[in-house]
């Protein structure tokens, strides 16, 4: 006989949005949760990364909102020395698996099904027992829609010869008997991952050939940090990116001056980047990347054979002995905007640009808070993954104008306020600030009016031309 269980919300998904998500409704409601998940523990992409992956934020500003990641030190050697630190793969699905097991379960409201795939209609089946399990829900939320994809599950794209040495940055600690060289193919954060991971690891730059179809705007990691001694620097930047903005003249022009300021980065100021996905980086790990000199910029890979790889705009020559990395899963799909409420379904998407566990957070609030579907979703204003450098344009714009709509209402701008994922919003709600601090925060206010006609501007313009 078939195992029927009750549930409120049945959440799809045990990585960090649906953990997130799951961790401020059980704060805030007395609601019951399943969560179901085709992994063995909760943490979702994590359990598939590179032995040597960190996040690109402070942990303070990952997990779940009721506990903190960490423990709130900065790293003392290494090329993020100085700067609070980064949780490893390994640090992350331990604080998930601490979460589930430390919180959800022993309250007695979380049923959790891993090793589980979901059927549809409340319908799910272990992937190990086959025994199925019908979850009886008031409402469905999917965690899965972001379909964040990492190498080791996701095969290349492109074709690769037998006998090709082609394997993803999972397999390179394997590696033991020295190649011909390496050559990454990507130009996201999993290649500027393998890439340093070489450099530490003694490789020669000369004997690495990084494959960049497009090059990158990154962010400087050092603005964004915890604590109160970054806390003027991080809201310097965010008034320096506003009055750039707002006396800009053109979208060119803007962009040299965003350059000319710090608030964005590139690898090589020859080439103009025309891809933005959030990436941060330090100066000094982006003087170790400067030391790759062999940067191949002739597109996308479209096959790898054992002395040839062909891109879309020329071939290059390779060898049966060269280890190729494969770094060319999207892990920030840029999805189809669904409302995130609809009756008794819940689609998490960000709210925040590239902040899912914050955007999932706030949504658990935003559900345990209103009532009306209409009001929910319009408070939860959609801001989809960026892929371009128009993208940079309107993920602004759209950040700021969600943020000016929450600290509208005195219940949002509270909550975000006391939100440990919202280290902004917790600065700027704090009392002890310092007068420089409000004056700083008085010419963001000042700047912002003008600041968002100019982005309406440059973001039709661009839609136009493109």
């Amino acid at each position: 006989m078939m195992e029927t269980v009750a549930s409120d919300y049945l959440v799809v998904g045990a990585g960090a949005m649906g953990m997130a998500f799951t961790d401020v409704l059980m704060a805030e409601t007395g609601a019951t949760v399943t969560i179901v998940d085709r992994h063995a523990r909760p943490g979702g992409h994590w359990n598939d990364s590179y032995p040597f992956v960190r996040l690109h934020q402070p942990s303070s500003f990952y997990g779940v909102n009721s506990r903190k990641l960490g423990s709130d030190a900065k790293d003392l050697v290494g090329w993020n020395s100085g700067l609070y630190e980064l949780a490893s793969g390994t640090e992350v699905v331990s604080y998930f698996e601490q979460v589930m097991n430390q919180q959800f379960l022993p309250s007695g409201r979380v049923s959790y099904f891993p090793m589980s795939e979901y059927l549809g209609n409340g319908l799910i089946r272990g992937l190990t027992s086959g025994k199925e399990t019908v979850i009886e829900s008031r409402k469905t939320v999917d965690a899965t829609y972001m379909n964040v994809t990492v190498p080791a599950v996701t095969p290349p794209s492109y074709e690769v010869m037998a006998e090709v040495r082609c394997i993803p940055p999972n397999e390179l600690p394997s590696v033991t008997d020295p190649p011909d060289g390496y050559v990454v193919v990507g130009g996201g954060k999993t290649a500027i991952d393998s890439c340093l991971w070489l450099l530490s690891n003694n490789v020669d730059p000369e004997a690495i050939r990084w494959v960049v179809p497009r090059d990158q705007w990154m962010l400087d990691r050092a603005n964004i940090q915890p604590g109160p001694e970054f806390a003027e620097r991080a809201i310097l930047r965010q008034v320096e990116t506003m009055e750039i903005v707002a006396s800009s003249t053109s979208l060119d022009q803007m962009f040299n001056q965003l350059l000319e300021r710090g608030v964005l980065l590139q690898l090589d100021a020859s080439v103009r980047p025309t891809m933005y996905r959030c990436c941060t980086v330090t100066r000094l790990e982006l003087e170790e990347l400067r030391r790759i000199r062999n940067i191949v910029r002739s597109g996308h890979v479209q096959r790898i054979g054992l002395t040839r790889i062909d891109l879309d705009d020329e071939t290059i020559s390779t060898s049966p002995n060269t280890v190729h990395v494969d770094c060319t899963a999207d892990g920030l799909t840029r999805r189809p905007i669904r409302p995130i409420f609809e009756d008794d379904r819940l689609t998490l998407q960000t709210v925040r640009t590239c902040q899912q566990v914050f955007s999932a957070a706030f949504i658990a609030h935003v559900e345990a808070t209103y009532e009306d579907d209409t009001i929910k979703n319009d408070v939860c204003t959609v801001v989809p993954h960026p892929d371009d450098t128009l993208d940079w344009v309107r993920t602004t714009m759209e950040n700021a104008l969600n943020s000016i709509k929450w600290n509208a209402d005195p219940g949002l701008k509270t909550w975000l306020s006391e939100a440990r994922l919202d280290g902004f919003s917790r600065l700027r709600g704090v009392a002890e600030r310092t007068p420089e601090q409000d004056k700083l925060l008085g010419r963001i206010f000042e700047a912002t009016p003008t600041a968002l006609e100019k982005l309406a501007t440059y973001l039709e313009e661009g839609r136009k031309s493109n």
